[in-house]
């Protein structure tokens, strides 16, 4: 048994899988790049033919205190009265009782069992983890590509972006 033959893709199903790119600047930190691709946008180029890429990253993790089984019940439960509320509003919406003993209700039981799910997930760590932290991802430089056929307009507009930044009599 033969298949029948498949036609062959127009140019419009085609989709570019690997462009080619070219690093035109590089910068100490991401608002200098977004300020380089804004500068960009402004004098006309094709943006979308763009990419800021961050390198050398490294995880910050910012310590922001201690954690007991008090601060984790009530982060439980501040966690468990929004869900409370979401569901009392939804439960209100078919209550033909007391719309706010029903709201109140919610919230409270909401945050009762947030406080104890907060409390008992905290202590079940044994103390290996008793600070509450932020993390975040920093690149060490930031570097502006764009497609290698644009590259030349890119340099020459990040030229007169940083020329004029250096010379404020400029116009």
């Amino acid at each position: 048994m033969t298949t029948p033959p498949q036609p062959s893709p127009s140019q419009d199903d085609l989709v570019e899988l690997d462009r080619s790119t070219v690093t035109v600047a590089r910068f100490a930190d991401y608002a200098s790049a977004q300020q380089a691709v804004d500068y960009l946008s402004d004098n006309g180029f094709p943006v979308e033919r763009t990419a800021i890429i961050g390198t050398d990253l490294r995880l910050v993790e910012n310590v922001l205190g201690r954690l007991t089984v008090g601060r984790a019940a009530a982060a439980g439960a501040l966690s468990g009265a929004w869900f409370g509320l979401f569901l009392g509003i939804v439960f209100t919406l078919f209550s033909e009782g007391s719309w706010l003993a029903v709201l109140i209700s919610s919230i409270l039981i909401g945050a009762l069992w947030g406080a104890i799910f907060g409390a008992s997930a905290h202590a079940l760590t044994g103390g290996r983890r008793d600070f509450t932290s932020r993390s975040s991802l920093q690149a060490g430089q930031y570097a502006v590509q764009v497609d290698a056929e644009v590259a030349d307009e890119a340099r020459v507009l990040i030229t007169r972006q940083n020329w004029r930044a250096s010379d404020p009599t400029a116009g």
